[in-house]
Parts: C-alpha cells; sequence; structure tokens
C-alpha cells in the first residue's frame, strides 16, 4: 500500500505491539535479552546492538525520508561523527561554508588532528565544490538551508557531481525536516538529522539519526553505531516517535507562521537584513521553490545598531525564549556568535558572514500575532 507522508508518520514501523495489541509502541526499557539457546536469539541480545523501540524509530525515519535504512544516534553530532568514521585517513570532505558550529568543532579539532582533510566551499556553489575538488576527495557534507544563514545546496547538481567523481553526498536536513525536503529523492546518498529539533519536536529529547539507501554505507553505519555505542536509549526513542507523528502538522503551520513573521520583519526599520528563503529577495528563492514543498521554520536575522542593539532586543523579549537549539513547539531565539557559533574563531565566523548583530530565530506554534506583538514591542524598546 502506498502511503502518503502523514500516513506513514503514524503507522511506519509503529504496527500495534504484538502481545498486548497496545497502539503506541512500548518503552523497551531492558539491557538484555533472553535466548531459547546458545546462538538463538529471538531478534534481539543487548540494548547497545539493537532494542525493538529502537528498531520502531529506524524504521519510522526511514520510511519518512524515503531510504532504505533508518540509524538511530544519541545526538545529531554521534549521527554525524559517524558518518566521518567511515572514511579513512587522508580522505577529503568539501563541506558548505556555512555550517553548525558544533560541526565545524567536529571537523576541526576530532577529525582533522585524525587525519582527514577538509575545505570549505561556498555551499551555494556547485562550481566552487567542483573546483576544490581532490584525487582524495570521499565525500561533500552540506546543510540546507544552513545553520545559521539559511543558504541552499543544489542538492540535485551536488549529487550528480558527486556520482560522477566517484563521491557521495551527506545533506544534514535539520533545518528542513523530511516534511519540507527529502534530499535522497534529489541524488543524495545520506540524510543525517539531530532528532533534538523537528522530528522530536518538543524540546525534551536530544538525538541524531542517518538515513540512507546505500546497503554498504549502511552496513559500515550500523558496525559503528554498535561498536561506538552512541546510542539513544529507549525513552528517547519513544520520546521521538512521540513527535515523529505530528511532524507534518507542525511543521506546516510553524512554517506559514515564519513566512508571515519574515515579511513583516524585512519592513521594519530597526532589521538591516532577513535571511529566510521564501522571501523573494533571497538569492536562492527559485531553488527553495524547486527542492522545498515550502521554505520552513527557521529565519535570521540582523539588526541596525550592532551588539548594542542585539541586547537591548533580546532583553525585551518576552513571549520568545533565548536560548539554544530549535525545532519545538515554543519561539526560541539564539545568538550564534555566542551560542551555536562560539565554536568558529571571531575572524573566521565574520569571514562566513555570522556578524555580531545576528539572531536566529525558531518560529514555534504560537499564534502569529501573539509573536509578532512580541518581537515588534522588542524592536522598539521593550513594553511600556
Amino acid at each position: 500500500m502506498i502511503m502518503q507522508f502523514e500516513t506513514l508518520a503514524l503507522h511506519a514501523g509503529q504496527e500495534p505491539e504484538a502481545a498486548t495489541g497496545a497502539v503506541t509502541t512500548p518503552v523497551f526499557q531492558v539491557s538484555t535479552f533472553a535466548q531459547d539457546g546458545i546462538g538463538q536469539p529471538r531478534g534481539y541480545e543487548y540494548a547497545r546492538t539493537g532494542n525493538p523501540t529502537r528498531t520502531a524509530l529506524e524504521t519510522a525515519l526511514a520510511a519518512l525520508e524515503g531510504g532504505a535504512h533508518g540509524l538511530a544516534f544519541a545526538s545529531g553530532l554521534a549521527a554525524t561523527q559517524a558518518v566521518f568514521q567511515t572514511l579513512r585517513p587522508g580522505d577529503h570532505v568539501l563541506a558548505g561554508d556555512d555550517l553548525y558550529g558544533g560541526t565545524y568543532r567536529l571537523l576541526e579539532q576530532v577529525m582533522r588532528p585524525w587525519g582527514l582533510q577538509v575545505d570549505y566551499v561556498p555551499v551555494g556553489e556547485t562550481a566552487a565544490f567542483a573546483a576544490a575538488w581532490r584525487p582524495a576527495t570521499r565525500l561533500l557534507w552540506v546543510e540546507s538551508p544552513t545553520n545559521p544563514l539559511l543558504r541552499l545546496a543544489d542538492i540535485e547538481a551536488l549529487a550528480r557531481l558527486a556520482r560522477a567523481r566517484g563521491a557521495r553526498l551527506a545533506v544534514d536536513n535539520t533545518f528542513a525536516s523530511p516534511w519540507l525536503q527529502r534530499p535522497l529523492e534529489r541524488g543524495a546518498h545520506l540524510v543525517v538529522h539531530s532528532t533534538t529539533k523537528y522530528i522530536g519536536g518538543h524540546s525534551d529529547l536530544v538525538g541524531g539519526a542517518v538515513v540512507t539507501s546505500e546497503a554498504d554505507w549502511a552496513s559500515q553505519l550500523r558496525f559503528l553505531q554498535n561498536a561506538i555505542g552512541a546510542i539513544p536509549g529507549p525513552w528517547d526513542c519513544w520520546l521521538a516517535l512521540r513527535g515523529h507523528k505530528t511532524v507534518a502538522v507542525r511543521v506546516e503551520r510553524q512554517t506559514q507562521t515564519a513566512d508571515w513573521q519574515a515579511g513583516r520583519l524585512a519592513a521594519h526599520p530597526a532589521v538591516e537584513q532577513v535571511f529566510y528563503p521564501g522571501l523573494k529577495a533571497h538569492p536562492q528563492y527559485e531553488l527553495a521553490r524547486r527542492q522545498m514543498r515550502a521554505p520552513g521554520a527557521m529565519l535570521s536575522f540582523a539588526l541596525r545598531g550592532g551588539f548594542p542593539a542585539v541586547e537591548r532586543f533580546v532583553g525585551a523579549l518576552e513571549l520568545v525564549l533565548l536560548a539554544e537549539s530549535l525545532g519545538g513547539v515554543e519561539s526560541l531565539i539564539c545568538y550564534p556568535p555566542r551560542m551555536t557559533h562560539a565554536a568558529l574563531p571571531p575572524a573566521e565566523r565574520h569571514r562566513r558572514g555570522i556578524t555580531d548583530n545576528l539572531l536566529r530565530l525558531s518560529v514555534g506554534l504560537e499564534h502569529a500575532e501573539d509573536l509578532w506583538h512580541d518581537l515588534e514591542q522588542a524592536l522598539e524598546g521593550g513594553s511600556p
């Protein structure tokens, strides 16, 4: 039976439990499983290797991304590390130059000393990836949209480039969610998520995931998942499954509100620039229309007046919370230079466009008018 996205989100991998008929996948809070004899497990042996709650989540995630294999990890960075760990010392990664600060830290402070070669190129310029190619290039790593400047990679073009030259393309799809974008359908070899964000959706878990249809890559990743042990516990898997069911309705509503907020912010005199692929002024507006269902619920904006204006604005907010993370039901504001991207040296941040007056907004499920009222009053100096 062919099912649409919303139906898959509710049912893929989540059949009623066999023993009792429970319609929600149980939390199998167990570390080991009894076997019927030596070499005769009943499908599970030890919970680091596999757990029924985790299996349900992995099956569900693969279905949403249109992949054959899903793997759940303890965090988005654990998932990212596993992907890089499939490479060998001396291999070369071409990464988009606008990316999460934690990924930059992992590449520069963990993987480069280990022996990985890394270059960063403008994420929206396919020709730049081709120009920076080396004989040792094995992986293209991009976020789309990017964190925090909401730039887009042309996934189909990069996938063609990678396949033509014997490499692979991995796309961090966290900012979009599977509801807005399915990179595997556009030729990517692998998709990574921080399930902490839109898939979990309620700011109550930390997790990560990898989805691929490449059997050999999935086999390597599953080996690393077990050998390294960076797995989510069953309760976190259950929470991710809970959020997974409503990702379509949440992200659709959040995107509608974000689109409205972006237009209003762009028109406000206190705002210098808005970064949002749903605005026609965005340089990749047409690409967003082509490869995404909608432009998403993340936006960034720069304030006139530099960091003092940022401090005044953040201090005046009453509804929107100053916090890291994103994709939850509540709206969160983040100051990337000192929060999510603090791992980048100041000169590197500025070179990449992460200026001292930049803020990142994750739009939640508040009423659009209430959210705008809070943003507007903060832009104008706070409530009387």
